[in-house]
Parts: C-alpha cells; sequence; structure tokens
C-alpha cells in the first residue's frame, strides 16, 4: 500500500508538531520535567501517537537537533554561494546564525544546551555542526591567508566562537536584526584578547 502525497504531508505536520511540543515542555520544565506524557499533552497528541513517530524522549530530542541544524544550514547556501571576500562572508553567516536564534530563540538555546546536558546515542545532527564549523574555519583561514583577520591562531580564534555564538544568542533576545557593526563589534573584542595573539 503506497502513501499518498497528502498522507505524507499529515505525518510531517504531526511530527513538526510533536517537536514543537517537545521543545515548549524543554523550556517550561527542563529536561528531566520534558516526559513523553508531557510532550504527548503539549502537543495535543495521545502517547500511542507521540510512539508511533519516536521511540523515546532522547528521540524526540534528537529529531529536534537534526531539524534545527538543518534549517541553519539551509538558511547558509545563498550567503556562502555569494561568493564574497572570506571577512564579508564570515560576517554574513554570522548574520544569518544570529537572525535563526531571533526568529527561534528557544530552540537556539535548546541546540548548544541539550547536547552538553544529555548523552544521545544517535546524533546525525552533528554532521551538520561539523559541517558549519568546516565552513567557519575554512573562512578564518582564507581571510587569514589574504590579510582580513589578523595572524591570529586559527584554533584560538575558533575556540573564542563559542563566546561569540553566546553573544549572537543573547543579541537573539533583542528585537533588532543583528548587523554587520554589532558582528565586527563582537569580532573586534574577540581579535584584541591577547590570549588569541601569539
Amino acid at each position: 500500500m503506497s502513501i499518498s502525497p497528502r498522507q505524507l504531508e499529515e505525518r510531517k505536520m504531526r511530527q513538526e508538531r510533536i517537536l514543537a511540543g517537545a521543545l515548549s515542555v524543554f523550556k517550561s520544565k527542563g529536561l528531566d520535567g520534558a516526559t513523553m506524557d508531557e510532550i504527548a499533552n503539549t502537543s495535543g497528541f495521545g502517547k500511542a501517537t507521540i510512539y508511533y513517530y519516536f521511540k523515546s524522549k532522547e528521540d524526540v530530542f534528537s529529531a529536534i537537533l537534526v531539524d534545527g541544524w538543518k534549517n541553519i544550514w539551509e538558511s547558509l547556501e545563498p550567503v556562502i554561494s555569494e561568493d564574497s571576500s572570506p571577512r564579508t562572508t564570515f560576517v554574513s553567516v554570522l548574520i544569518k546564525i544570529a537572525e535563526n536564534a531571533q526568529n527561534r530563540p528557544g530552540l537556539f538555546e535548546f541546540l548548544f544546551d541539550v547536547p552538553k546536558a544529555i548523552k544521545l546515542d544517535n546524533q546525525p545532527w552533528k554532521e551538520y555542526q561539523n559541517r558549519l564549523y568546516a565552513i567557519i574555519q575554512g573562512l578564518l583561514d582564507d581571510g587569514i591567508k589574504q590579510n582580513e583577520f589578523p595572524q591570529i591562531n586559527p584554533k584560538l580564534m575558533f575556540k573564542a566562537l563559542g563566546g561569540l555564538f553566546m553573544g549572537l544568542v543573547f543579541m537573539g533576545d533583542k528585537k533588532d536584526p543583528v548587523t554587520d557593526k554589532d558582528i565586527e563589534s563582537l569580532l573586534n573584542e574577540l581579535i584584541r584578547d591577547p590570549k588569541l595573539n601569539n
């Protein structure tokens, strides 16, 4: 028996509703409070439906992580394909990530907090995360070669980006869009750090 496009669409909508419900439970009750019962109640489905799509709470979290990272990844394609200078592209990539954080602040917090807080066996989102980090590392390397960034040890610069990302998340709390000036001032703070200039 084949599945009609409409059934596929409905299935996708149910999964999205479950993930949105789980995210909202996570935000209000934390990881421990986010039980399958709570996720079922919040998303408006019975537990049987939740278990039809996801075998465990960890499975739900893993799906949110995949969905979140995939959306960030896909939003960056137009920015990267513009083929501007490394520094310009780097700033545009960070602005795009900040836009993602502003559009869905709860999700962004989840993407960065949950992997640290629980051990998930299944980590398919890591592929998107690693590819994003490889792009950022590549832009830093190219920018240093072209003298668009100071001669900083790229690995240390990359570590410092963790702080930059958190800065973007907090910027996500403000309602105005994050601008290239915001990013440049965060970058300048990083670049002035004497620990990085060795």
